[in-house]
């Protein structure tokens, strides 16, 4: 039975509202990447009796749908989410992870923020749109993958490869990202930097401490190494999206103490700008450290392009975007591209724009991952003043 604590500041119409019973339902589903577990099913239900056309398959163990419903010509726009969630890490949780249980007004549980709130909030906009709204037009895709907080190989790519073979050219994507900080609606993300990690391995030359002469110790060009990855300068970076690299790892295969090391390696990061491509990362810092090139080799490892969505003088996302939470919240949004690396990625490109817009992201991954129910409630009449101005006034 589920725990629920109420108080005078929600009142017991928002504890009853749709969405609320929406994400109870979803955390119920121990759907651990890249398990499904029962959620992609109910979702396929769910968006089958609003009239949605449902396709719903498997690729390597991951489960994908793709939904859709047209009200005739007009903007195609998609809602991409995720319902896998990470593992519950052990700890004092004040509810069972996957129960769904209110508790202070809140729903908590393994991806009551990222993002199985985002995608009960975004049913219950749909669920608004088709049966309260009149002359709408566009169509509306539902694209659920259960394979975002893994290696996402074969989830979102996918999904997009399979568009692309049914000819479904996208205007925009919203994903529902928890990308709200300090209260929903106040941060949205029109862009992502890209991501980019990297394997150094340093091969000098072993001796005895005593005889540094005939020897090239890795370790002091491992630091040098360091040292110019820590000052290079990113030329291309725009205010909104800077490039940050860190140095994740320095390691010596060494227990003993009077032997110069022969190896080592150096591991890093880069979170970089839509300015740049991950080849012309790899070519600068390869061109950067290429007075150290004869005593390495470097492995690139996990790239994840940037996108970048601005405003346009057509049709424009992210002006939807930030007209809906004005209505919502009276105030705008800031525009961020800060934080990891989404699914976002994969459905940008020169035509179809991507917004990421959700709750707040300040629970996400911890024990005692929680959703307010002001929050939620908030988020949905979002969304739905959104696809009100998406499918009804563009």
């Amino acid at each position: 039975m589920a725990i629920a604590i109420f108080d005078k500041a929600i009142s017991e119409r928002e504890f009853q509202r749709d969405v609320v019973a929406y994400l109870q339902t979803l955390i119920r589903f121990e759907s651990v990447t890249p398990n499904q577990a029962g959620a992609i099913d109910w979702l396929t239900r769910e968006l089958s009796d609003l009239g949605l056309q449902c396709e719903h398959f498997n690729v390597n163990g991951v489960s994908n749908l793709i939904a859709s419903i047209s009200f005739g010509t007009g903007p195609c726009v998609a809602f991409s989410g995720h319902i896998d969630v990470v593992p519950a890490a052990t700890g004092q949780w004040l509810s069972p992870p996957f129960a769904g249980n209110i508790v202070c007004d809140s729903v908590y549980g393994r991806g009551a923020a990222d993002m199985k709130g985002g995608v009960a909030a975004m049913l219950s906009a749909t669920n608004n749109l088709i049966n309260n709204s009149e002359n709408k037009q566009g169509t509306l895709y539902w694209l659920i993958t259960s394979d975002e907080e893994g290696e996402a190989e074969f989830g979102s790519q996918v999904i997009v490869n399979k568009l692309a073979e049914q000819g479904v050219v996208l205007d925009g994507c919203i994903v529902g990202e928890p990308t709200s900080h300090m209260c929903v609606g106040d941060t949205i993300k029109n862009g992502r930097r890209g991501a980019l990690s990297a394997r150094i391995k340093v091969t000098g030359k072993a001796g005895h401490v005593a005889y540094p002469d005939n020897t090239i110790n890795a370790a002091f060009i491992a630091a040098k190494i360091v040292n110019y990855l820590s000052e290079q300068t990113w030329q291309l970076d725009e205010q909104s999206s800077k490039t940050t690299l860190q140095v994740t790892g320095i390691n010596i295969d060494n227990v003993i103490d009077n032997l110069v090391p022969a190896y080592c390696e150096v591991t890093f990061n880069v979170r970089y700008s839509h300015a740049y491509s991950s080849e012309a990362i790899k070519a600068l810092l390869t061109q950067s450290l290429s007075e150290f090139a004869h005593y390495f080799t470097i492995e690139w490892e996990r790239p994840c392009e940037p996108y970048y969505t601005a405003d346009t003088n057509d049709w424009s996302l992210l002006s939807h975007v930030e007209q809906a939470i004005y209505k919502q919240t009276g105030s705008y949004p800031l525009l961020s591209t800060s934080g990891g690396t989404s699914d976002g990625r994969f459905f940008a490109n020169n035509h179809t724009q991507v917004i990421e817009c959700g709750v707040r992201n300040n629970t996400i991954h911890q024990v005692n991952e929680h959703v307010p129910i002001s929050d939620l409630v908030k988020i949905e009449e979002i969304y739905s003043s959104l696809l009100e101005q998406v499918f009804l006034n563009s």
